[in-house]
């Protein structure tokens, strides 16, 4: 099957199923958790079709392998709500742009600096991005004054790369104190 370079392909954790786990003898967990102790393959399997459920092999490297008796689609459903529930702690910290210029107006200013307070207040990472056309270049000094005048606006932030000058274009990236 070919997959598309869009598509993501993502490996899953593979089971061993009754007749698939090879070893001889196990450890076997039935299905309220108590130990069965250690008994053949065929034994276990033979355990599990009589309740209805599947022997699954949870530790191979185990001497010897343990397994357990399960209902293995709900063990995946359980498995599956588990590494949703993972994802949901990790929030995704996105950096945000701020334009300025070098002749911007007093009102214009404020509503970025208000702007630059709600990206940070977010959670999100704040860049500024002072860009100096035609002959504005030789006033650099005038366009770290602004940018320090805007980091001094927005009071308690880390400053993450202190403002730098990368051919006409001046940035720096901030973040919220912590």
């Amino acid at each position: 099957m070919f997959r598309s370079r869009s598509s993501r392909y993502i490996p899953r954790k593979y089971y061993y199923l009754n007749y698939r786990i090879e070893a001889a003898t196990l450890r076997v967990i039935d299905d309220q958790g108590k130990q069965v102790g250690v008994i053949t393959r065929d034994e276990a399997i033979r355990t599990a079709q009589e309740r209805g459920l599947d022997l699954v092999l949870i530790a191979p490297n185990a001497k010897p392998p343990v397994a357990k008796i399960i209902d293995f689609k709900k063990f995946l459903y359980q498995e599956q709500k588990k590494q949703q529930e993972a994802k949901k702690g990790i929030k995704k910290s996105t950096v945000k742009d701020i334009k300025l210029s070098l002749f911007i107006g007093p009102a214009d200013f404020d509503r970025l600096v208000k702007k630059g307070l709600e990206f940070l207040k977010g959670g999100n990472q704040l860049r500024l991005n002072l860009t100096l056309r035609g002959r504005e270049i030789v006033k650099k000094d005038m366009a770290f004054n602004l940018i320090k005048r805007y980091i001094g606006l927005l009071g308690e932030v880390n400053v993450s790369r202190e403002p730098k000058i990368e051919g006409r274009m001046i940035r720096a990236v901030l973040a919220k104190k912590k």
